[in-house]
């Protein structure tokens, strides 16, 4: 070990917020992942008629006008910043923060995303780099640089809470939501913040990232059955599928917690993170960039293997990632990984990308509070190689402890959390109902 982990900073989750296409709030969110519901459909934010896939796990019946009263801040935020403002204020009122924290002491460190511009904009970008339209007659749209960059949400979130701590936009594609997750604990060990709003928020359900990703054949396409898509190490998987929304979390340092007598889920142990340093689109087959984040995060944690209870798996659906997933829990784990159960809430919710660690650490933190593993559903005939307890099918009651939640990422850019159930008389109440 590494650090003394008697004497460090303890850091705890007091809040949690999303927006996800499950639910327009968690709790929405974790009893639609509990009763193994998919949240994939037919595309209705464009017209995908004429693409190779036609489907997407989209949120619906959200404005982010609910959440952003000033007019002039909402003209500036995409989609996917509604759904971060939105989750991250949910989180805020959650951990019972109003305004009279210190915003001094408050970070916002989330992952997001580059916003792809839509067609009508490239084109109009297109013609007048070729010089066929003069760019004073362009119709492009003043607040568009703006609404695409990657931190106008993050700042619109701090400006939301009154922050003025550290604030960062994460980007390292899939791993985003989790390595935020990671450095905002570490800037509270750090004393850097008392208080840090983190996770990530995203939406790439759009022309550009649907062309992009069907280039590349890392989407499902199972245009005639979209419900079930995304199946996480089932022999048949063909892809993921493409996703939007947030999750963000409160993160906070214990005694300050406890001095205003915050409700507390889980504490965050461990965080690791690492680089495959293999292919931009592919890990290593034998997932030993995955391996090296896992093991990192327990050393961080001060625990053994055999110390954890359950694996939120990263758990695309794509044919390779699955199975160096599986690959890299087997060589951290060892006969422990039989003993442990491991399941993928992206057969629910598709891949938030930026977002994904963010929702998927509320789960896992969700399942400490209740006690019951979420499924991994669409797991109908399992690929001999990836063997382990993906908790097909439905949801399990189980009591754990201790919950590590994995998100691997395009570039090799790898993050894994480890979360402990809260207990004493601050520990949240549990709210889920076994199904």
């Amino acid at each position: 070990m590494t650090e003394d982990h008697n004497n460090r900073r303890r850091v705890v989750v007091t809040g949690i917020g999303a927006v996800s296409p499950l639910g327009l709030n968690a709790e929405q969110s974790w009893q639609a992942v509990l009763a193994g519901k998919s949240a994939v459909a037919p595309i209705t934010v464009f017209d995908a008629s004429t693409f190779p896939v036609r489907f997407a796990a989209e949120v619906k019946g959200y404005s982010a006008a609910d959440h952003v009263q000033a007019r002039q801040a909402r003209r500036v935020l995409s989609r996917a910043a509604g759904f971060g403002v939105g989750a991250a204020k949910m989180a805020w009122a959650d951990a019972g923060l109003g305004d009279d924290a210190d915003g001094d002491r408050v970070g916002v460190i989330l992952g997001s995303c580059l916003t792809a511009p839509t067609l009508p904009e490239s084109n109009a970008w297109c013609r007048i780099h070729d010089e066929k339209i003069p760019p004073e007659n362009a119709q492009e749209d003043p607040f568009g640089f703006v609404r695409r960059a990657s931190h106008t949400g993050t700042s619109q979130i701090a400006a939301e809470v009154g922050a003025h701590g550290p604030t960062v936009s994460v980007y390292v594609a899939c791993a985003s939501g989790t390595q935020a997750i990671g450095m905002a604990a570490r800037a509270i060990r750090r004393r850097d913040a008392d208080v840090v709003l983190t996770g990530g928020y995203d939406s790439m359900i759009s022309e550009w990232y649907i062309i992009l990703f069907s280039l590349i054949n890392a989407l499902s396409t199972r245009n005639d059955d979209p419900p079930r898509a995304s199946r996480p190490f089932d022999t048949a998987r063909d892809g993921f599928v493409m996703s939007e929304g947030a999750g963000v979390l409160v993160l906070e340092e214990l005694s300050h917690a406890q001095a205003r007598g915050a409700s507390i889920y889980a504490e965050l142990l461990g965080y690791g993170s690492s680089l495959d340093a293999y292919r931009i689109t592919d890990s290593p087959p034998d997932g030993q960039g995955a391996a090296l984040a896992m093991r990192r995060a327990l050393d961080d944690a001060g625990l053994a293997p055999q110390h954890i209870d359950y694996i939120n798996a990263h758990g695309t659906s794509t044919r390779d990632n699955d199975l160096s997933e599986t690959r890299a829990i087997k060589a951290v784990f060892g006969d422990h990984a039989y003993r442990m159960p491991v399941s993928s809430t992206k057969s629910m919710t598709g891949h938030l990308i930026s977002a994904a660690g963010g929702l998927e650490a509320a789960f896992a933190a969700l399942a400490l509070r209740d006690g019951i593993l979420p499924p991994t559903i669409n797991l109908e005939t399992p690929d001999p190689e990836c063997d382990l307890d993906y908790v097909p099918g439905k949801a399990r009651p189980r009591q754990i402890s201790t919950a590590m939640s994995n998100s691997f990422g395009f570039g090799g850019s790898n993050g894994t959390i480890i979360l402990r159930r809260a207990t004493g008389p601050s520990a949240r109440e549990p709210e889920a109902v076994a199904p």
